[in-house]
């Protein structure tokens, strides 16, 4: 029986390069993931890892689940903060909830810091400040999370034709702006004229 990847393993599965399979983790991770037939080493240095065929379809399972920012407890002294959904703005309880509620504040900080774990480990060059593969596959709940860790208030952010990139509506553009550029986006504002109203476009940032 082929044994289910660890949640280390899986979130190395998750952040691989969305084009070239390419993998970045732990040694130990990636050697079980070839094990396991969901990753092959290259044979020629600096031998890179990248995603087989089961590995992919294994990938596309799991982007239609919930991020899990920070895995679940493995044998050792780790915390976990569950499964975390970032507040869109839509059908998730909205951006406009309690202003002060003092557990949802700690798991959006708890979000935010393995997010930025996330960036280091999978960054090639283990930068924080510029987003990573999975940020660029969930765009939504990527720039959802920097708006809400940016304290921002009253926003939408929805889905935009533009590849790459998000829409933000809402009252405090200034807000939303400064919030995404310090978590590393890049943002353009634009004025939607069959509503008469402005909002703005927000990509995740390349370098």
């Amino acid at each position: 029986m082929t044994r289910e990847p660890s949640a280390s393993q899986r979130r190395v599965v998750r952040t691989a390069d969305p084009e070239s399979g390419l993998l970045q983790g732990p040694a130990p991770a990636l050697a079980a993931l070839v094990a396991q037939g969901l990753a092959l080493r290259h044979p020629r240095p600096p031998h890179r890892h990248y995603l087989t065929a089961a590995g992919r379809q294994l990938r596309d399972r799991l982007d239609s689940e919930p991020l899990q920012l920070v895995p679940p407890p493995e044998p050792g002294p780790t915390t976990a903060i569950g499964v975390f959904r970032a507040r869109t703005g839509m059908a998730d309880g909205s951006s406009d909830g309690p202003a002060e509620d003092p557990q949802r504040a700690r798991e959006v900080r708890s979000a935010w810091d393995g997010l930025l774990e996330m960036r280091r480990v999978t960054n090639p060059d283990r930068s924080v400040q510029r987003p990573c593969g999975w940020e660029r596959t969930h765009l939504t709940q990527a720039a959802a999370l920097a708006l809400e860790a940016g304290h921002c208030r009253g926003y939408l952010v929805s889905e935009s034709a533009q590849p790459e990139a998000v829409r933000v509506d809402g009252p405090d553009s200034v807000a939303y702006t400064r919030a995404l550029e310090q978590a590393g986006w890049q943002t353009s504002a634009h004025a939607d004229r069959r509503a008469g109203s402005a909002y703005l476009l927000a990509s995740p940032r390349r370098n």
